[in-house]
């Protein structure tokens, strides 16, 4: 298991030595942020310079090339600006699932309002119930049905974020605040994440319905 504060330090060394003063955010995502990494878990880094390049891009995969585990290292760098100006309803789960470790998004979070958290339910429900349909017609993938429902936990959060005002961070804690059609989808990830059988007819009904309703809902 990787130490992943021996890790970070590291990281954020090299980093400071090919970036300097223009390292402006360093975040941790997934289940590292979490505190929920097992042995094969991936490395999500967030890594914010007051502006990005194609140089710099070039001289970011290179210094990761130098780090141990480098096929575990994923994530999303970005320029400051480019980042204050995306589109707010992807910024409402990047900025909530983001463990900060070096610099805040404060200043990022100020622009994710209710308005960007309705859009993150809406088009998070229109994504999964195009990608269930295409799924049950052509592809008939358990590997996409496992994505779409782990998708489907990301709007889960950002629904429960809209009725209790409060970004639940660990799933097994968000199925005991949300209502039975969300809980049922929350409880049918964890199931699939933890290597359970996959009933793909009767799973994909459910959150082809599940999906179906939230695009009707009014927000």
């Amino acid at each position: 298991m990787i130490d992943i504060n021996d890790w970070i330090n590291r990281f954020l060394n090299i980093l400071n030595d090919t970036f300097g003063e223009r390292v402006w955010f360093v975040g941790l995502q997934g289940s590292y942020g979490r505190g929920e990494a097992t042995e094969t878990s991936d490395i999500d880094v967030v890594v914010i310079l007051n502006q990005l390049s194609v140089t710099d891009i070039q001289k970011y995969n290179t210094m990761l090339d130098t780090l141990p585990n480098r096929e575990l290292i994923c994530g999303f760098v970005s320029g400051k600006n480019e980042l204050l100006d995306w589109e707010p309803s992807d910024l409402f789960q990047f900025c909530h699932d983001t463990t900060p470790i070096k610099g805040s998004l404060d200043e990022v979070v100020k622009v994710v309002d209710e308005t960007a958290v309705n859009r993150a339910i809406k088009i998070g429900a229109c994504n999964i119930y195009h990608g269930c349909v295409h799924n049950m017609v052509h592809e008939k993938s358990e590997d996409i049905l496992k994505g779409l429902y782990k998708s489907a936990s990301f709007v889960v959060q950002a629904i429960a974020f809209k009725q209790i005002g409060q970004y639940v961070k660990h799933q097994s804690e968000l199925r005991d605040v949300v209502s039975n059609h969300e809980r049922i989808i929350v409880d049918t990830f964890l199931i699939l994440k933890n290597g359970g059988t996959v009933d793909f007819n009767s799973m994909s009904e459910t959150l082809f319905s599940w999906a179906k309703k939230w695009i009707s809902e009014t927000i």
